[in-house]
């Protein structure tokens, strides 16, 4: 039986909460994906173009650097990985967390949450973090 992880970043508590509720559904692992340098809400101020996650996002380049990693990755056959969608993509602490890993031949379930914005390009910017997984067509969960 292929082991899974949900693993999810959460800026307001509302992908979490998402997270938490498909993990004990599909009775998987968790794993919250934390910066080192945790966001405060100047920083997620999207009407500000020099906040932190304006820049950040303005610049396809930029990694967040994350507090941890998921002890024992190998483990896992399927990770199921959560987000907000900022911009209209997936927030780039997600290609930070997925370039921390080899997860070739692993199959790779996206999913977000957004106050009204759509998926977006999102699998297509987290793709090349990721060389080698299978990813599987991204859904909204509200």
């Amino acid at each position: 039986m292929a082991k899974k992880l949900v693993a999810y970043f959460s800026a307001s508590g509302v992908t979490k909460r998402v997270a938490e509720r498909l993990a004990k559904q599909e009775d998987t692992d968790l794993f919250e994906i934390r910066p080192v340098q945790p966001y405060t809400d100047a920083d997620l101020n999207w009407m500000d173009k020099k906040s932190r996650s304006s820049l950040e996002m303005n610049d396809k380049s930029s990694r967040v650097e994350i507090a941890e990693k998921v002890q024992n990755m190998d483990q896992y056959d399927e990770i199921q990985i959560g987000f907000p969608i900022w911009w209209g993509v997936a927030p780039h602490i997600i290609n930070s967390f997925l370039e921390q890993y080899d997860l070739s031949g692993k199959t790779i379930t996206p999913f977000a949450t957004s106050g009204g914005s759509g998926y977006g390009q999102s699998n297509k910017e987290l793709e090349p973090s990721a060389p080698g997984a299978k990813f599987n067509p991204g859904k909204m969960l509200r």
